[in-house]
């Protein structure tokens, strides 16, 4: 891995403000607005004390970044991180225009990136550890979700292409870009068997998992 930076990871959470009606739309009709927004609360609090704990772990080898919707200036963003500097404004644009943007600043500051959505609810710390061995290895880890997404993509280059004009929220999200990752030229390694928060099936299972009441 190249010694330009610091950092070896920068790993990137991709966050929304807790408004009803923004946040896991698809949730809302079985759960009612004001449930998913709860929903929201409890993920996002999950998955960031997950990423936070994990980079805690070696300050001096990752950077956490919490991307925040439509910006940062919700109070509730700066309870789920340890400092403000760990907050940015999401980039303008599509999905696929905000990764990359995304993407292109955590190589700027670090040897690799990583991206995850706030709904990666089953990614564990060992997870990222594995995910940040592969980094070392490869040009590019990926977690596939079991709807055909993923829940997590780390490169060691930055690559526009494995963003733009994407079927996002489809069933061919993951299998676009094992074919764009192939004619890069670039290895990758895959962590199988996840699953992310989108139907009111996963936010039960999430639930039992974590012994919630919903």
């Amino acid at each position: 891995m190249p010694s330009r930076h610091g950092a070896k990871i920068s790993l990137n959470l991709l966050g929304k403000a807790p408004v009803p009606g923004f946040v896991k739309t698809r949730l809302i009709p079985a759960l009612g607005a004001a449930a998913a927004t709860r929903a929201h609360i409890i993920l996002l609090t999950h998955l960031t004390r997950i990423a936070s704990d994990w980079c805690a772990a070696a300050p001096e080898n990752r950077l956490l970044r919490l991307w925040c919707a439509p910006d940062a200036s919700d109070p509730w963003f700066r309870t789920l991180v340890a400092t403000p500097a760990q907050l940015r404004d999401q980039p303008e644009g599509d999905l696929g225009a905000r990764l990359a943007a995304i993407a292109a600043s955590g190589l700027a500051e670090a040897q690799g990136v990583m991206l995850l959505g706030g709904d990666a609810a089953s990614l564990t710390p060992a997870d990222l550890n594995r995910a940040g061995a592969i980094l070392r290895r490869h040009p590019a880890v990926m977690i596939p979700a079991r709807d055909g997404g993923y829940l997590l993509l780390g490169l060691r280059a930055n690559a526009p292409e494995l963003f733009s004009d994407m079927p996002w929220g489809t069933e061919r999200v993951a299998a676009v870009t094992r074919a764009r990752l192939r004619r890069l030229g670039w290895s990758w390694e895959e962590l199988p068997g996840h699953w992310d928060v989108d139907r009111p099936e996963d936010w039960e299972e999430f639930c039992v998992l974590h012994d919630l009441a919903q």
